[in-house]
Formats: structure tokens, sequence, C-alpha cells
């Protein structure tokens, strides 16, 4: 059985513990917030490059664009959101798992001969993905983008998966990260960025109207050609947006069961202790009891 002073030492460095987790749980909590204002000063700007694109689409206007050109998938390329740290529960191994159950279904879509290459973003992903022995399956050595990548980072990671595709090095880019709905709520998502489906172009208040009569300059093809890259590019620091959010929201879960824990230990042993020593004190009062007796 422990004696008090064990127990004491206990107490404390659960207490401590408790501290710590509360003030990791405020940290994230701020970094989750932060994260959702960048998703949200990203969302007006996608919304209003689709309604451009929207309104192109809607007219009669001819416009082709080698990011929208589809062809038979022999070689994908597959960009997986994770995170460089940890303390943030099972958020890595799900992802892990999702891409895993993934890559199974590009395989049964395109065919098991199918070469991926992985651009894995974040060091614990990029640990578990590094695991995978497969001889279709080719992990980008150095990917230049992680959790804390700015803006200018993610554009020139999306210029080259663009370059790639226009090249034809991969007939197809796509994403797997954690979607943020909410602090409690996440969801795994992938996503074709390359080619972009003319459906995504589309607000949805504009899929009603179609042949608008409109004048462009210098001509739709041209500013098709130069907006649509701007619409992959908001794709992109949006998932990364969201991923970010997604982190730190399941951080903040994760050190509030922690620090749920904590308490629920620090109750039990303060529990344990109050016996102890009243334990103590009683058998102190029957030994003084005991020695007047004889007395």
């Amino acid at each position: 059985m422990a004696t008090l002073r064990e127990l004491k030492g206990r107490i404390s460095s659960v207490g401590s513990s408790e501290k710590i987790t509360g003030a990791m749980k405020m940290i994230s909590s701020a970094k989750m917030h932060k994260a959702e204002g960048l998703l949200r000063q990203l969302v007006p700007y996608r919304s209003q490059v689709q309604s451009i694109i929207g309104h192109l689409l809607s007219a009669d206007a001819e416009y082709t664009s080698p990011l929208t050109e589809s062809r038979d998938v022999k070689i994908a390329t597959v960009v997986v959101f994770g995170s460089d740290d940890g303390l943030c529960g099972a958020y890595n191994i799900q992802i892990f798992k999702f891409f895993i159950e993934h890559i199974l279904q590009m395989r049964k879509k395109y065919g098991q001969e199918i070469k991926i290459k992985v651009y894995p973003v974040g060091k614990k992903i990029s640990k578990a993905i590094s695991k995978i022995k497969d001889s279709n399956i080719e992990i980008a050595p150095d990917c230049m983008l992680h959790t804390r990548s700015t803006l200018s980072d993610i554009k020139e990671f999306t210029d080259t998966l663009k370059s790639e595709y226009i090249s034809g090095t991969t007939d197809l880019v796509e994403v797997v990260y954690s979607h943020f709905k909410s602090v409690s709520r996440q969801e795994l998502t992938s996503e074709a960025i390359m080619p972009v489906a003319q459906d995504a172009l589309f607000d949805n208040s504009q899929k009603q109207e179609s042949n608008k009569p409109y004048l462009f300059e210098p001509d739709a093809n041209i500013i098709f050609n130069t907006v649509l890259p701007l619409f992959v590019l908001s794709s992109m620091q949006e998932v990364a947006a969201e991923n970010n959010a997604s982190e730190q929201a399941a951080r903040v879960m994760a050190m509030q069961s922690a620090n749920d824990n904590a308490k629920k230990l620090l109750d039990e042993l303060q529990i344990v202790y109050n016996k102890l020593r009243q334990q103590s004190i009683t058998t102190e009062l029957l030994d003084i009891l005991g020695g007047q007796t004889e007395r």
C-alpha cells in the first residue's frame, strides 16, 4: 500500500498534468480559432472566382484549358494532409486508414496497375506513409508543404502540381484531408483538384443560368485560362486551412479528454489519500489511548 508521502507526490504530479493539459487546450483553441478566421477569409475569394467562371460557362462562349482536360488515369498524384505535431489523439491514424482505403478504391476504379505518387504533408503522416512497401506507390522524398506553410508556399506547391498535370507527368491530382465542420466534428474527405470538374466551377446560385448575353474583353478563353488557375489555388488553400483547423480541433478534444481524465484520477487519489490519512490519525489516537490505559 502506498504511503501518505507517495500519495501526496502522485497528487502533486497529477495536479501539474491537469494544469498543463488545460493550458495546452487553451493554446490549441486559440490556434483553431485563428485557422477558422483564415478559412472564413478564403471562402469569399473562392466564391468570387467561382462566380466569374460560372458567368463564363453560362454564356455562349468557347473555352479550352489543359486543367479541365480529363484523360485515362494511369498515373495519379495524392496529397495527404496530416500534422507535424502529436498530442491530437487518433487524428493521424484516422487519416492514414482513410488514405489506405482511398488507395484501394482508386485501384478498383482505375485498375490495379495504376501508379500513385504520394505527397505527405506533415511529419506524423509522413512517418506512417513511409512504412508502405508497394512497387506502384511512390512517396515524394521531400514535400515542400507542412502544416505551418504560408499561402505563398501553398501557391508554389500548387504550381508544381499544375506543371506535372499539364506536362502529362500525372493524370489525376487528388487531396486527402480532414474537412472541418465544428470543434467536435471533422469529416475525412478526398477531392479531385485536377482535372477540374465542370460541376465544381459553378456556384449553386448559378447552376440554373444559361445562355446569358455577355461581352468579353479580351476574349472568354483568355479570361477563363486566367481565372481557372486561381480557382485551383484557392481550392488548395482552402483544403490546407480546413485541415489545419481540424488538426487543432482534434487537439482541443484530446486535451479536454486528458484534462477530464486527470481530474478524475486526482479525485480518486484525493479520496484514497484522505482515507489513508484518516486511518493514520485513528491509529495514532488508539495508540495514545492505549498508552493512557496502561498507566
